[in-house]
């Protein structure tokens, strides 16, 4: 199944305490708790963008499955990462939590897992 598409975030559980586990700051999370971002994702063989769009900011990620490509996380830090793909999820290790992504009923369901703490983002599709 295709990820080609624009979400927009419609539900998400375990913010805090996720952000707070990956260090973010408590600032950022109390700005970005009620922020109704969007995903943008543009699939093109094995070859992704995935933006995100944030009031004010965008952050944008581009790699190929399978591929060492550089990476940015949530706190904006840099990295190299492969994705892989299985069973129908895009998989990627972060610095310091492991996601995935998964069209669900025509909904990009995120997960993030990091010390036992699982953070999940349901977005719907816009466009």
């Amino acid at each position: 199944m295709s990820f080609t598409g624009k979400y927009e975030l419609e539900s998400q559980e375990n913010y805090d305490d996720f952000m707070k586990l990956i260090g973010i700051p408590a600032e950022t999370i109390e700005k970005g708790r009620n922020f109704k971002f969007t995903s943008e994702v543009v699939q093109n063989g094995n070859t992704f963008t995935w933006s995100q769009i944030y009031p004010g900011h965008t952050m944008t990620n581009n790699f190929t499955v399978g591929q060492e490509s550089e990476m940015q996380t949530m706190s904006g830090k840099k990295f190299k990462a492969v994705v892989k793909l299985e069973g129908g999820k895009l998989l990627v290790n972060f610095d310091k939590y492991i996601h995935t992504s998964e069209i669900v009923n025509g909904n990009l369901v995120e997960t993030s897992v990091a010390g036992g703490v699982t953070f999940k983002r349901i977005s719907k599709r816009v466009a």
